[in-house]
């Protein structure tokens, strides 16, 4: 399963979920922009930043790695793309790095050189298998241990999830979004099955027929067109794009719903042809 892919689209809608998974107050991700940025004259790209608002009071830059395989080099790129973001924009006030691994045993076996960082009140790691469980964890968490739910308990831990997103209630869009999520992670984890597949193992289809599903589907299309003219809500678009191959979703057809330049998805389709 594409993970990055997951995580990227997860944290760049719904940002308070990473504020919430290192135990901090949701209501610090307000304004907050989820950024993959490039780090210039060097080959590094951190595909996760968190980059505050300049009015923010806690101007803070959050560094977020997800790591779903053993890389004993990792912690060496982590850090090193780190301090490189750090030399090249020196008036950043603060910042925090977050590891996120599916389970112990996949992090670095020797951390001595990185020990020093690695216990620093400025580095976390956290472990998706060891998250809380209990009946009255919050429906964000809950989403983030579908990705590494077993097969066998995925489907009905999604639906259980799905039934909490629409009794919640609270903004219907953010809600849908929640729900599609959920949808295509399980696409990912199931990818001998069609959507339709997926949707009838869900009992999405009588959901997206309803009338405040719709309402809310129609929300966010027209919200994507106000919203389309700024860069940060483009890349969010784009990143959604490898899922969506990824589902059998054609590029026309991509390029149509996401309202973004067929081209664009073209290049990234090639490029995940070639990887």
């Amino acid at each position: 399963m594409k993970t990055d892919s997951i995580f990227y689209q997860l944290f760049a809608e719904f940002p308070s979920i990473f504020f919430e998974l290192i135990g901090r107050s949701p209501s610090n991700s307000q304004d907050y922009q989820f950024r993959s940025v490039e780090i210039k004259q060097t080959a590094f790209r951190i595909d996760g930043v968190f980059l505050p608002p300049e009015d923010s009071p806690d101007k803070t830059v959050y560094f977020c790695e997800v790591q779903f395989q053993k890389d004993q080099f990792l912690y060496h790129r982590v850090f090193a793309e780190l301090f490189l973001y750090l030399d090249q924009n020196p008036s950043t006030y603060d910042w925090y790095t977050v590891v996120i691994y599916p389970k112990r045993s996949l992090e670095p076996d020797k951390n001595r050189l990185h020990q020093v960082l690695l216990e620093s009140s400025k580095v976390q790691r956290v472990y998706l298998d060891e998250l809380e469980t209990s009946a009255n964890r919050s429906l964000g968490i809950g989403v983030v241990k579908l990705v590494v739910e077993p097969e066998e308990n995925a489907a009905n831990y999604a639906k259980q999830l799905i039934a909490q997103a629409r009794q919640e209630g609270g903004d219907r869009l953010s809600a849908r979004a929640i729900i599609d999520l959920i949808e295509t992670i399980i696409v990912y984890k199931f990818p001998q099955l069609s959507r339709q597949e997926v949707e009838e193992m869900l009992k999405l289809s009588e959901l997206k027929q309803t009338r405040v599903y719709q309402e809310a589907l129609e929300e966010g299309r027209q919200e994507g067109r106000q919203e389309g003219r700024q860069e940060g809500v483009k890349e969010g678009k784009l990143a959604a794009v490898p899922l969506l191959l990824k589902a059998g979703v054609s590029v026309e057809e991509i390029a149509q719903q996401l309202e973004v330049e067929i081209e664009a998805v073209r290049q990234i389709a090639q490029q995940q042809s070639i990887g």
